[in-house]
């Protein structure tokens, strides 16, 4: 089912990778300074927002020790994700109205497909690759959002893991069927989570919660 990963998906997985890794950085970074927290508490946050939701994920298909601790790269883009997001903030916060959600969009999306190539790799099925997807993509943000003692977004009601989920599904889908080469639809799964989460922070989508009527 899984067709052996050439150069130039190699080459598309790993700048999927740093730029992943760069961009759930800075919404941990940005999480932190919104949160006030001090200079190594904005440093901890963009690494758990990078990193763990790959963590989560190759200890789940039993990739160990995780690729994110076996080298310096993650800590080292995480720690200049910090550096730019400290030094840039005010920018940011002045062209955008929330950075933390619209660089987690494209964390989101990236990591999804991410998730979802290594699980197929590792001989995961197909559905259960796209739940790895999601977790790689949701872990780290649900561990800043601990972090900062905050409900996570996934549990809020919101369009995030249904986005990811979205997109999971079409790369799956490119693997199985491949009927235009699997990169293009690695491409468009992550275009398509994107996408649908920046929507969804734009007109305020929501998945329909539960509520309790109070006597």
């Amino acid at each position: 089912m899984v067709q052996d990963i050439n150069a130039i998906e190699e080459a598309l997985l790993s700048i999927f990778n740093y730029l992943g890794l760069f961009v759930f950085a800075i919404s941990g970074a940005a999480a932190g300074i919104r949160r006030q927290t001090d200079l190594f508490g904005i440093a901890v946050l963009a690494f758990s927002a990078a990193c763990f939701g790959g963590i989560i994920r190759d200890v789940l298909i039993g990739s160990l020790p995780p690729a994110n601790i076996m080298s310096w790269e993650p800590l080292a883009t995480s720690l200049l994700a910090t550096a730019a997001t400290v030094f840039f903030y005010s920018y940011l916060a002045e062209k955008l109205n929330n950075p933390v959600q619209v660089f987690d969009a494209f964390g989101l999306g990236l990591f999804t497909v991410i998730g979802v190539e290594k699980a197929l790799v590792y001989g995961v099925g197909p559905v259960w690759a796209v739940v790895l997807g999601m977790i790689t993509a949701v872990g780290g943000g649900m561990v800043r959002d601990i972090l900062l003692a905050h409900v996570p977004m996934v549990l809020r009601g919101e369009i995030y893991a249904t986005a990811s989920i979205a997109g999971g599904s079409i790369a799956v889908a490119g693997y199985i069927w491949p009927v235009i080469p699997p990169q293009y639809t690695m491409i468009l799964g992550a275009a398509v989570c994107i996408v649908l989460r920046c929507l969804t922070i734009k007109y305020h989508w929501t998945i329909p919660t539960v509520r309790v009527r109070k006597k």
